[in-house]
């Protein structure tokens, strides 16, 4: 408890004061998720090996519908058989204990936030959530869960394309449903992420907490961006120095904390 400043003690105390989290690809590294821009992230079909700058697009799901699908269905049996760690239960007890002055703000599609107890009215899933599904051209905004039956298909024997065809099919226009994602060739919404959310919080926060991300996406830098012009104190976590490490130990009370997730939004959230 003495490493953190007055400053943050104080707003974690304060009855009024709010706090906001980032957590990016570090959180959910320790319950075993691949990274995407890590070496699991590429995925080999037939002789080709593709990059998940290439396969993640809407350009590409447009041209095989069904080789995105078998890289995604490969990462959602990973996420699957994750667990939440102690950071994600951290950030739980933060929740519960703060209330309405907490939101969570996510780059992670793995859902284990929200399978640890966050609440989804807090938690602003802003690359989308790989176990929800949407229609593909699209014929209406909502959101479905992955048909399980495409869970029973391991990464050995993946189902062939006629088969993903007919279990994702949206059922009210009879197009291809898609991953609940973002991907590299679109853009941040709110309709879809709650991205308007996620400004909005950090325009409105007295403290921001950023947990391993390593801030190569766009919102994410407005987020750490906004709370730099506010001068309010910025908790950077990473195992390595990132983007956000110099102007977080450069902000008010703020600090960059070489330490894993788990054992620092541990201590955090014990504060």
């Amino acid at each position: 408890m003495s490493a953190f400043s007055r400053d943050i003690t104080a707003t974690l105390a304060d009855a009024g004061s709010r706090v906001t989290v980032l957590t990016g690809a570090g959180v959910s590294a320790e319950s075993g998720i691949p990274t995407f821009r890590g070496p699991e992230g590429y995925w080999t079909r037939g002789t080709k090996v593709y990059t998940p700058q290439e396969i993640a697009t809407q350009s590409m799901f447009r041209r095989e519908p069904g080789l995105v699908w078998q890289w995604y269905l490969e990462r959602l049996r990973a996420c699957l058989h994750a667990r939440p760690n102690g950071g994600h239960r951290a950030l739980v007890d933060m929740e519960k204990r703060l209330g309405d002055r907490f939101i969570l703000i996510t780059q992670n599609i793995d859902n284990l936030h929200i399978r640890a107890g966050n609440t989804p009215a807090r938690t602003c899933q802003i690359h989308g959530n790989i176990t929800l599904t949407r229609c593909s051209r699209p014929c209406s905004e909502v959101l479905r869960p992955l048909p399980a039956t495409l869970l029973e298909w391991d990464a050995d024997t993946p189902p062939p394309d006629g088969i993903l065809q007919s279990l994702l099919r949206c059922r009210d226009c009879g197009g291809w449903l898609r991953p609940h994602v973002l991907w590299f060739d679109e853009y941040y919404n709110e309709t879809w992420f709650r991205a308007d959310t996620a400004l909005r919080a950090a325009a409105d926060t007295d403290l921001l907490i950023v947990a391993g991300t390593s801030g190569a996406t766009n919102l994410p830098n407005q987020i750490v961006l906004l709370a730099v012009q506010r001068r309010i104190p910025i908790i950077d976590i990473n195992l390595e120095p990132s983007p956000f490490s110099e102007p977080a130990a450069a902000s008010p009370g703020g600090m960059f904390l070489q330490q894993s997730c788990s054992e620092a939004l541990a201590a955090i959230a014990g504060m």
